[in-house]
């Protein structure tokens, strides 16, 4: 099986783009700051991706991030409803409620007898991008059930 930098070389060369023209795309349509070195260093597996980058990527090219990862061959995307500029506004103060309660000193959360504060920076980061993406499978297969089948696309 393939490695998350083969698949995003092939991917971008399919495409046809240099690293310098998908770095360009990506930060103009996501307003991201992924850069050349680190598409670089992605292709060459000397690194690998935040969360967010594979999230990214994936929806840049039309994949799955499991394709991306090498968890699947399939390179389709599930097709779970798209979330709209609402959705995301909401899934974001969401998010940020449930920091600011992880952070506060009330006991809403603790780690192996350890608080939020007490995690490194990266484990921090792993579980907040567990919880945005909790969020957001939450908030598609509320819209795939609850939305009536004349209305989905």
């Amino acid at each position: 099986m393939n490695t998350f930098g083969e698949k995003l070389r092939e991917l971008r060369n399919k495409k046809q783009l240099s690293i310098d023209e998908l770095v360009t795309e990506l930060n103009n349509t996501y307003e991201t700051t992924i850069s050349k070195s680190m598409i670089s260093r992605y292709e060459n597996g000397k690194g690998d991706p935040k969360m967010e980058n594979v999230r990214i990527l994936s929806d840049y090219f039309k994949v799955s991030s499991d394709y991306l990862l090498g968890i699947s061959n399939t390179t389709t995307k599930h097709s779970d409803p798209e979330l709209t500029a609402k959705d995301e506004r909401d899934i974001q103060k969401e998010l940020q409620k449930m920091i600011d309660g992880l952070s506060s000193n009330n006991g809403y959360a603790a780690f192996d007898g350890g608080t939020f504060e007490d995690m490194d920076e990266e484990d921090k980061e792993l579980l907040i991008a567990s919880l945005e993406n909790s969020l957001r499978l939450a908030k598609r297969l509320a819209k795939q059930k609850f939305t009536p089948n004349k209305y989905r696309k």
